[in-house]
């Protein structure tokens, strides 16, 4: 999970970063407003979309722009029809990428992955080439913090968790089955366990250790592709020390 939880935490504080900026705005919006379109304009009964939501709130979202987004989703606004895709390839080393996409323009954003994959020392391959390598799980991270290990895990696999990890030196890794996630995460603020971040992601089944220059086209290729208007989410199984990625996206 090292490849996972560290890019998760950096990305995060990078959001934070972003949102002040006003970048990461249109990508949730997007969002909520096809979780609307596919399952209602109801938060209570719409998990996808109470996460969007949730991540408008933190990213200091708007009230109105979210209900706007929601009005959107649901038709009671007009709106652009969105189409979700999937993009999967190989990046430096042979690392697995899968980029999720919502886009109104699909040759527009096919001819970008494409570039990028190019000018970043990977090349985008066809559907399924590494899709098998991914599960989708829900990943909450929390600060270690005055937290005593055994106590969360039991609170944590009580609630429905498969496992927890000691991700790095601050935070543990809870590893949930999406129908779990917000079980998992309510019964951890009940307990009013610090939550840092929470997320349905695709997690790999290995993962490949980069350093060096190929680490740094790695995580190259990563920030490019998530700088993309259409890109919502970008998986991929490198484990790369923290160092270098703090480094390269300080």
């Amino acid at each position: 999970m090292s490849g996972h939880s560290k890019w998760a935490g950096i990305k995060h504080k990078k959001a934070i970063i972003d949102a002040k900026r006003g970048k990461v705005f249109s990508k949730i919006i997007k969002e909520i407003t096809v979780a609307a379109r596919d399952s209602g304009g109801a938060p209570d009964k719409n998990p996808r979309l109470r996460s969007a939501i949730e991540t408008a709130k933190s990213a200091n979202m708007p009230g109105d722009n979210i209900k706007k987004a929601i009005q959107r989703g649901t038709g009671e606004l007009p709106g652009i029809n969105y189409e979700e895709i999937s993009y999967e390839g190989y990046g430096p080393g042979g690392v697995a990428v899968m980029v999720d996409i919502l886009t109104d323009n699909k040759n527009r954003i096919t001819s970008e992955i494409r570039n990028v994959f190019s000018k970043r020392g990977g090349n985008l391959g066809e559907n399924g080439c590494v899709g098998w390598m991914f599960s989708k799980k829900g990943y909450i991270t929390v600060m270690k913090s005055g937290l005593n290990e055994d106590s969360l895990l039991e609170i944590a696999l009580e609630a429905g968790a498969e496992d927890m990890e000691a991700d790095d030196e601050e935070t543990y890794g809870i590893i949930t089955r999406p129908d779990n996630f917000e079980n998992v995460k309510k019964a951890l603020e009940d307990k009013k366990v610090e939550i840092s971040s929470s997320e349905i992601t695709n997690i790999p089944s290995t993962y490949i250790k980069l350093e060096g220059k190929q680490a740094e086209q790695m995580l190259a290729l990563m920030n490019s592709l998530e700088d993309l208007e259409d890109v919502q989410n970008v998986y991929a199984n490198f484990d790369i020390p923290r160092e270098i990625m703090e480094k390269v996206n300080s």
